[in-house]
């Protein structure tokens, strides 16, 4: 009786915090959360750093609930870059467990990643990923642009910010999930849609994204016309082993 309480108290609490809660409200709040980070930028993501990411997720409103022991529970998006034309659609994600370093209770915080290189992108389009195991992350910098970047951050696919109560700062999210928000998809697309689908093929993102895809593209559209993807990505791998050895590279 006692775990048939259980959870139903977890049920019914997860439901109350979420009965409310739509995809196109979540899109606002990505939008805002991305908005008023980037009005900070001496307390923000880096410049150059959000110039190199090939895609960021955004969590707005991450809970931790005071009836789970730990668990956290957040929806959100992911935009990627589309070639050459600056970011595209939107996918609707889930981040879910995970350890964060410190205990946020009840409240929540905003998070923010960076995927930072192919490989990373590849993961947002499987079924589920953790955070530290299939996929390396690592605490992000704060500031205009990064000085001196760790082992860690210089070789991680993802970085990681926290926003909670006006404070933003790195955190790594160890042992979190991500996987695909499927029913969020169809709610802003009006059917059903892969992640795959998402990122790859020719889907037009839904209106409510069009004021994040803005701003992502006025902070960082990255337009490299006469450059293709694979060199970009090779240009990439270049620039993080000269920074680890001190080599300048040559600019072309």
């Amino acid at each position: 009786m006692r775990r048939l309480g259980l959870a139903l108290a977890l049920s019914s609490s997860a439901f109350l915090l979420h009965a409310n809660d739509t995809a196109a409200e979540r899109m606002k709040d990505a939008t805002s959360v991305f908005r008023e980070i980037m009005d900070t930028p001496d307390k923000g993501i880096p410049q150059d750093l959000l110039e190199k990411a090939h895609c960021i997720v955004i969590v707005p409103g991450l809970k931790a609930g005071g009836f789970v022991v730990g668990g956290k529970y957040g929806r959100g998006f992911a935009e990627c870059r589309q070639g050459r034309a600056g970011w595209g659609a939107p996918e609707a994600m889930r981040v879910e467990g995970g350890s964060f370093g410190f205990q946020i209770g009840a409240s929540s915080t905003d998070v923010v990643m960076l995927i930072m290189n192919e490989r990373g992108m590849r993961r947002l389009t499987e079924d589920k990923f953790t955070l530290g195991g299939e996929a390396s992350v690592a605490a992000g910098p704060v500031g205009r642009q990064t000085s001196a970047q760790t082992d860690a951050q210089l070789s991680a696919e993802i970085l990681s910010w926290s926003r909670s109560k006006g404070l933003f700062a790195g955190i790594a999210l160890t042992g979190a999930t991500l996987r695909p928000d499927n029913d969020a998809n169809e709610e802003l697309y009006g059917r059903k849609l892969t992640a795959h689908e998402i990122f790859t093929g020719d889907v037009k993102a839904p209106p409510t994204a069009q004021p994040l895809i803005s701003m992502l593209n006025h902070y960082s559209f990255r337009e490299q016309t006469n450059t293709p993807v694979e060199t970009r990505a090779k240009d990439a791998v270049t620039d993080n082993d000269a920074n680890r050895t001190g080599t300048p590279t040559k600019k072309k």
